[in-house]
């Protein structure tokens, strides 16, 4: 069985309320309750992957507006002790999935700023999100394989919460196409 993640419901919007194989966990929004409910569904259940489907702002002007695979995750709103953007006082800066694909700064504000991007590009990220770090943190501590897609919402600049709100169902349909392609279900 596999556990099909989400942080918001209106990111599942496009699939069935069940999937064949797979059982479903909508998490909320931010580390903090990304962590606690993925936690809790792991130490309930036993599954051999968990796959995390999402929206991202892209911070990278190169990337469209498609479907990534994420290779890692790094805070981007964590400072250590000598206050260094990035470095946690005691998490890895960068958490991996174990794929090849791009980067994801996570952070528990949603970026929608030109300040803010500027601040976040140079720790080597392309996208943005509110999750994704504490997803593959979590799988780790419990040895569960993990898969991130995310669908580009919106550019991460003034506005884009806007910009999400107006894209979220139509990423969600890219999302679904994507599992449908890729899981044959």
């Amino acid at each position: 069985m596999k556990l099909l993640v989400a942080a918001l419901e209106a990111e599942l919007s496009a699939f069935p309320a069940e999937l064949p194989g797979f059982d479903r966990l909508v998490t909320g929004p931010g580390k903090l309750q990304a962590t606690f409910a993925l936690t809790r569904a792991l130490d309930a259940g036993d599954y051999d992957e968990i796959l995390v489907v999402g929206t991202a702002g892209a911070i990278n002007p190169l990337l469209s507006a498609s479907v990534y695979d994420v290779d890692a995750a790094i805070q981007h709103d964590v400072t250590d002790v000598d206050g260094i953007v990035g470095q946690h006082v005691s998490l890895p800066t960068r958490v991996e999935t174990g794929r090849e694909g791009i980067t994801i700064a996570t952070g528990d504000h949603f970026v929608d700023d030109e300040e803010a991007v500027r601040v976040i590009l140079p720790l080597g990220a392309g996208l943005v999100d509110m999750e994704t770090y504490a997803y593959i943190w979590v799988a780790a501590q419990f040895g569960v394989p993990i898969r991130v897609l995310k669908s580009v919402s919106d550019r991460a600049q003034d506005g884009a919460i806007t910009d999400w709100r107006a894209t979220v169902a139509a990423c969600s349909a890219q999302l679904r196409e994507t599992v449908r392609a890729e899981y044959g279900v």
